[in-house]
């Protein structure tokens, strides 16, 4: 497995243990980033409690996966978007409206679309979940 995008990587094999039927899932390398939208993804109840077990050499997660999720992956390429186009990629990503989440960077740091509309910020589409 190559590892150019380890967000993708991280998210795909998330999205495989939960098909699979797994309680659990190991993701390594961990980052910042990954930290982040985990933690998003814990607040909005898609999994449960995350931490890091192995800390050298990148780290390794541990999450508790609690089957909520039925798709989530990486938006590639990384689109710009305002705060006028979210219900654009709303559409192109996510089921339905008000169903899942677009995880986005921002400047005010990484949040889910909804917040991001609230605050009137536009960025960068990082992930998708629903």
């Amino acid at each position: 497995m190559s590892l150019n995008d380890t967000l993708a990587n991280a998210l795909s094999k998330i999205n495989n243990a939960e098909k699979l039927g797994r309680k659990e899932c190991f993701v390594r390398p961990a980052s910042k980033i990954l930290k982040k939208i985990l933690e998003i993804m814990s607040d909005n109840h898609y999994i449960g409690e995350y931490n890091e077990v192995y800390a050298e050499r990148g780290g390794t997660l541990q999450i508790n996966l609690i089957g909520r999720i039925n798709k989530c992956g990486a938006i590639k390429p990384r689109f710009s978007v305002d705060t006028d186009e979210y219900e654009k990629f709303e559409k192109r990503y996510l089921l339905a409206k008000g169903v899942g989440l677009l995880i986005v960077s921002t400047s005010k740091g990484i949040m889910d679309h909804e917040s991001a509309k609230k605050k009137g910020i536009g960025g960068k589409l990082l992930a998708y979940v629903y």
